[in-house]
């Protein structure tokens, strides 16, 4: 017998569980679910799958994300790559069934379950975003050997014009500063920095914040996650008037570094759309393609999240990037917490 419930357990026994499964991501870490109440205040269903003996054979955090707007969604996880269920086959079921529950009574527009893996279940799946990875070599030496002519050309470049590249949290604002203005120029409503500053807090031995400088500027800013021997770049930005300069190559780069420092041995570029520009700056690496696998039950055909691919919202990107960088800054965050 399998029953599935809120898990209402200690973090060391979700985070414990989570860790030894496969599919395991940072995303499936149990503070999350603090993130997500604190900055956004949305509603946390983090389910477990027990069996007769009252083991955890299944975990499934959801996020309800709901609006007037852009309609009422639950996400496994919004804002991020991954997290869907993990256990084993029989808990994944169980929590997938639970879950599909949860959003017919709830007359959710769609439950989205963001898994890196293939999972059992009787659920479209949608392959619309990807990643890419790089295995790491041992040494930052075999590193560079292992890239083309072109690209440790173009690093070199970087590296003789005077950019430079800082880790510790205390380049979270410099980071965000690069990102806010970033996501205006893109069209794209911004996190809150208080989000990236609860992620500190709740994450302070295993999110790194990267800042690339020149001229001590800061022109580039990356924010990601160390687990299971990876690093993944969850979020990257470089501004815009220093395309020429590509700071965001040297920026990748030493992360990579870093993570071969510290004895990693898979470098994540994060999520991305096929065939775009983010895809091809990533392949150039070296590294290979990976589906994500997101799994869908929707109250209609054709229901994803909110995008600005959408027809319905696509007016959105033309008139934000006319915004002054310090209005969409303040008002882009009660915007961004409903687009999962």
């Amino acid at each position: 017998m399998i029953y599935v419930e809120q898990f209402t357990g200690i973090e060391e026994e979700w985070d414990t569980f989570a860790i030894a499964q496969k599919g395991f991501t940072h995303f499936h870490r149990l503070r999350w679910r603090s993130v997500m109440e604190r900055v956004f205040g949305h509603d946390c269903i983090y389910l477990a799958a027990r069996d007769e003996s009252d083991e955890l054979i299944g975990i499934l955090p959801l996020v309800r994300v709901r609006s007037r707007v852009f309609g009422h969604y639950l996400v496994s996880m919004p804002f991020v790559n991954s997290g869907g269920p993990l256990g084993t086959e029989e808990g994944v079921r169980a929590l997938s069934n639970e879950a599909v529950s949860l959003a017919t009574f709830s007359k959710v527009k769609l439950l989205e379950m963001r898994s890196r893996v293939p999972l059992d279940i009787s659920l479209p799946v949608s392959h619309r975003k990807i990643t890419v990875l790089l295995p790491l070599p041992a040494s930052k030496e075999a590193l560079m050997k292992g890239f083309d002519q072109n690209l440790r050309r173009k690093i070199r470049k970087r590296q003789k014009i005077g950019v430079t590249v800082s880790f510790g949290h205390q380049e979270l604002e410099p980071f965000y500063r690069v990102f806010a203005q970033n996501m205006r120029d893109l069209g794209t409503p911004t996190h809150s920095l208080g989000f990236f500053r609860e992620i500190a807090e709740q994450f302070q031995d295993d999110c790194w914040f990267a800042c690339a400088y020149l001229d001590g500027i800061p022109v580039a800013g990356g924010c990601g996650f160390t687990f299971g021997g990876e690093f993944e770049m969850t979020w990257a930005s470089s501004l815009r008037s220093y395309h020429q300069q590509a700071p965001n190559l040297l920026l990748y780069y030493a992360c990579m570094e870093r993570s071969i420092e510290q004895g990693l041995t898979q470098f994540n570029f994060g999520r991305c759309t096929p065939d775009t520009g983010s895809h091809r700056f990533k392949t150039q690496w070296g590294g290979h393609d990976e589906p994500l696998w997101w799994y869908d039950f929707a109250s209609s055909t054709n229901a994803i999240t909110p995008s600005p691919d959408q027809g319905a919202f696509s007016w959105g990107p033309r008139i934000w990037r006319k915004i002054p960088v310090s209005i969409a800054t303040r008002v882009g965050p009660s915007i961004v917490r409903y687009l999962p």
